[in-house]
């Protein structure tokens, strides 16, 4: 009786992750198939394969010289790979002290991280602007990075310090007895074993990075806008050619989505790495 619940459990559990698959899957689908076809097929026949593949759409795109495709990739991958390299070095290194140490901000300053995960972008625009302004960083990538640094900081200490806390105290206080100190703790055993939540926030904190709009379009203009923005700017183009809009949304969405796959397999690794040297 019990293998027959475990068994329905189970097969409920697995419907459901494919339902969530395929809702999550079709539209991207539906947005790479439509972009090899023309504006007039998409409307007589959206869900329907293409006749034939179009690459036309795609070279519309190239015809406008002030939308630079590869350099809008440059300037995301730019600012969204520098936020991941800094929000997890310091980030990683807050989850330390607070997952690792007991002391008595330890509570409050993880109640102050949750709370600044309720403001929103908005409200910090204007004072954003005028510390921006005062370190003179308008219109350079600092003027993005710096801002999503300090905004996705809190969400990776959170993370971070959780799976740092739950490591084996044994495995410090046996590195205390060979002569390690707590910066060597820090780098040869605590960051080994938080691979797999680094990781995993990583992927997190560059994906909200590459998808942001709103500060990049406040602080940034001409040929430092990422590819989020010139999306906004080929859209309001080919308002009315729907085959270019879906080859300029195929552009911008495979690559995040192989890397995504790739960046799984690294989660994976450091799993596994991380449970060999526990």
């Amino acid at each position: 009786m019990s293998n027959s619940k475990f068994s329905i459990s189970k097969v409920a559990i697995h419907l459901i992750l494919i339902a969530w698959a395929i809702t999550t899957i079709t539209p991207l689908a539906w947005v790479i198939m439509n972009s090899f076809k023309s504006s007039s097929e998409i409307i007589s026949s959206a869900l329907s394969f293409p006749t034939k593949f179009n690459f036309n759409n795609f070279r519309a795109l190239g015809a406008y010289s002030q939308i630079n495709i590869p350099r809008g990739f440059f300037n995301s991958l730019v600012i969204s790979g520098t936020v991941v390299v800094l929000v997890l070095l310091f980030g990683s290194m807050a989850a330390f002290v607070l997952g690792r140490f007991k002391f008595f901000l330890n509570g409050p300053i993880m109640l102050l991280l949750v709370a600044s995960m309720l403001v929103p972008q908005f409200a910090v625009i204007i004072p954003n602007i005028r510390i921006l302004q005062f370190f003179h960083f308008n219109n350079t990538y600092l003027a993005v990075i710096v801002p999503h640094t300090a905004g996705f900081l809190n969400f990776a200490i959170i993370m971070m310090a959780g799976f740092m806390k739950s490591l084996p105290v044994e495995l410090e206080e046996a590195a205390i007895i060979d002569g390690c100190s707590i910066p060597k703790i820090f780098v040869k055993i605590t960051l080994p074993l938080s691979v797999p939540i680094m990781a995993t926030s990583g992927i997190m904190i560059f994906l909200w990075s590459y998808n942001d709009l709103l500060l990049p379009l406040v602080y940034l203009t001409g040929n430092l806008r990422p590819i989020s923005v010139l999306l906004t700017q080929i859209s309001s183009q080919f308002n009315t050619d729907y085959g270019a809009m879906m080859a300029a949304l195929s552009i911008t969405i495979v690559p995040v989505i192989i890397l995504y796959i790739v960046s799984q397999q690294y989660v994976i690794k450091g799993m596994t790495a991380g449970a060999v040297k526990g």
